[in-house]
C-alpha cells in the first residue's frame, strides 16, 4: 500500500469499484437529471436521478419486473427487448412529471454500441425524452424487437433437446421464442396506451 504525507485514501465507493467520481462530477455539473441505467443478468433497472446536496433524489424509476407484473411480458427480463421496454416505461413516467431532458449515466459499464444500456436509452428517447447521444450507439429496430432471439430459436429448432433447454423460461410462460417480436410489439402498445389513457383523463 502507498504511504507518505501526500498519499490520499480513495473514497470508499471508488475503492469498491462502484463509482468513478471524475465521471460523476462531469454528469452532475451538467445540471440535468441523470438517466441511470443498471442491469444484471436477469433484470434491468432505469432511474431518473437528480443530484442534491443532501443526497441523490430519484425522480422516477422503472424495473423490468414491472413488465411482467403490469403489462404481461413473457420474455426474459434481462435481454435487449426488456431493456428497451424498461427505458420506455421510465421515459413515459418522466415526461408525465414534466421532466424531459437528462444525461445518460451507465456507471462503470463499458460502452458497447447496441448494448442493453443503449436499448434502454432508445426506449427513453421514444417516450419523448431528450438525451445527448450518438445515433450510432443505438441498437437497430430489429434487435430491439428481439428478432435476433427469434432467429436463434429457429436455428435451434432442429435440436429439440437443446431448444427446450435454452428457452425453457419462454416455453414455461407459454411464449414460443420465435414469436418474441410480435409479443414485444403487443407489450409496447400496452405501455404506450396506458400512458395515453392517463393523459386523456
Amino acid at each position: 500500500m502507498a504511504r507518505g504525507p501526500r498519499y490520499r485514501v480513495p473514497f470508499r465507493r471508488r475503492r469498491e469499484g462502484k463509482t468513478n467520481y471524475r465521471l460523476r462530477r462531469g454528469l452532475v455539473k451538467s445540471g440535468l437529471p441523470r438517466l441511470v441505467v443498471r442491469g444484471s443478468s436477469r433484470h434491468m433497472n432505469v432511474q431518473l436521478i437528480k443530484a442534491r446536496v443532501i443526497g441523490d433524489e430519484v425522480i422516477t424509476s422503472a424495473h423490468s419486473r414491472e413488465l411482467v407484473r403490469d403489462y404481461g411480458w413473457k420474455g426474459g427480463c434481462g435481454n435487449l427487448p426488456a431493456a428497451y421496454l424498461t427505458g420506455l416505461l421510465c421515459g413515459y413516467r418522466a415526461v408525465a412529471k414534466g421532466v424531459r431532458e437528462a444525461v445518460l449515466d451507465i456507471g462503470l459499464q463499458t460502452p458497447s454500441p447496441g448494448a442493453r444500456v443503449f436499448a434502454a436509452l432508445k426506449g427513453f428517447l421514444d417516450a419523448g425524452g431528450v438525451v445527448p447521444h450518438d445515433e450510432s450507439v443505438l441498437p437497430s429496430e430489429e434487435r430491439v424487437k428481439g428478432q435476433h432471439i427469434a432467429d436463434y430459436a429457429s436455428q435451434l429448432s432442429s435440436d429439440p433437446e437443446l431448444y427446450k433447454r435454452r428457452f425453457s423460461n419462454y416455453l414455461a410462460n407459454g411464449l414460443p421464442p420465435e414469436e418474441l417480436p410480435k409479443h414485444f410489439l403487443e407489450v409496447k402498445d400496452r405501455i404506450t396506451s396506458s400512458f395515453k389513457d392517463e393523459r386523456e383523463l
